[in-house]
């Protein structure tokens, strides 16, 4: 019985080891490939980028609702140099805001919070243009500042674009029209000058007509005959 009792303790002091490695190879079930996200930001140039908290005015529940909390960033494009405002939430990365910072955009102060701001635009971020009145608040007055100062800057700047924009294109236009004048009095010139050249060659003619009217004239009279 003793010599059973040994060799059960014997068996029991060798414990499999489950870490051991065996030298076999796994492969996995599924093949994950990388996949490139973009963000639609990649041909533009961040030059504000703020955390913030974005409200809403709902029409018709007249009250402020809350869009989402997150970075709210000016972005100007790389080819056009036009500049939007696009919000994201911090946590799902959702668009709360996305619209162009247009001549006409005005922002201005809260009344009663200096760290917020209002304005209104024709927002993008559901899919289709709506006119929205946002209010954003940030997190110190420094930064409400820095935002509006930003967007002042950029709308005026969007200003002079569009000035100059429409001042080349006035001098296109009357740069159009003085070479359609010129080429309309060349025209003039021409249709003027083409009766002269065909009055001076009908002048031979009437000079024929009247030199054989006189041969006419000059012609003696054929004798009557005599009887």
């Amino acid at each position: 019985m003793a010599s059973t009792t040994e060799g059960d303790h014997r068996e029991e002091e060798a414990p499999h080891n489950e870490d051991e490695d065996t030298g076999a190879q796994v492969a996995p079930i599924v093949k994950l490939e990388e996949v490139a996200v973009t963000t639609g930001e990649e041909d533009e140039d961040a030059i504000l980028d703020l955390k913030a908290k974005l409200y809403r005015f709902d029409k018709d529940g007249n009250q402020w609702k809350e869009r989402g909390a997150g970075t709210v960033k000016l972005l100007k494009h790389k080819v056009t140099g036009k500049v939007r405002l696009v919000m994201r939430q911090s946590k799902t990365l959702k668009i709360c805001a996305n619209h162009l910072v247009l001549p006409t955009m005005s922002v201005q102060e809260h009344a009663g919070n200096d760290k917020s701001c209002v304005w209104h635009a024709a927002d993008y971020a559901d899919g289709e243009l709506k006119d929205e009145l946002f209010c954003i608040r940030f997190g110190s007055v420094e930064n409400c500042k820095s935002f509006m100062e930003m967007v002042h800057e950029v709308a005026e700047s969007q200003k002079k674009k569009e000035e100059n924009k429409d001042a080349s294109a006035t001098a296109g236009l009357l740069e159009k029209l003085s070479v359609e004048e010129n080429k309309t009095e060349d025209k003039s010139r021409a249709v003027e000058e083409v009766p002269k050249e065909e009055k001076e060659e009908e002048v031979p003619k009437e000079e024929k007509k009247e030199s054989k009217s006189e041969e006419a004239e000059k012609k003696p009279e054929e004798p009557a005959s005599s009887t």
